[in-house]
């Protein structure tokens, strides 16, 4: 079975974004260059902490381990509210989504030229990038593999 790790696309969402940055600041200008890496901390950081919610609410479904002996450890009480439910899961998805708003609500306001928005929305590419090479990767690899 092919393995994708997520923290393989966030390491290549990082590098997408030094690449970026740095031909951004060779070609255009330190300008473009800035809107280039705000856009892409914005999307990186996004990814990386749904990337942590998802991870953290998927554990919360395996079952209690169990110790040496085969006895059951005792069972924390669940908690309601917070990460481990649904409708938790769900607020904290919600909240981040306004929050990404607000703050590219924010930077839009700072920009002067449309050649800053078009930055913007190159840094906030860069996970979009990483996801659409690995994917590539991961097909190429299942269908070379293959035999006959």
């Amino acid at each position: 079975m092919l393995d994708i790790s997520l923290k393989q696309v966030q390491a290549m969402s990082f590098g997408f974004l030094l690449v970026l940055t740095g031909g951004s600041w060779l070609i255009m200008s330190w300008s473009f260059a800035q809107f280039v890496l705000v856009g892409g901390i914005i999307a990186v950081a996004s990814f990386y902490s749904g990337h942590r919610d998802i991870a953290a609410f998927l554990k919360s479904f395996q079952p209690p381990p169990e110790d040496a002996e085969g006895a059951d450890i005792e069972e924390e009480p669940k908690k309601k509210g917070g990460i481990k439910s649904k409708a938790g899961y769900i607020i904290k998805f919600w909240l981040r989504l306004a929050l990404i708003g607000v703050v590219l609500w924010f930077v839009v306001r700072k920009t002067e030229t449309m050649e800053d928005i078009i930055a913007l929305l190159l840094g906030l590419s860069t996970v979009v990038f990483a996801i659409m090479l690995t994917t590539v990767s991961v097909a190429g690899r299942y269908f070379l593999s293959r035999k006959g």
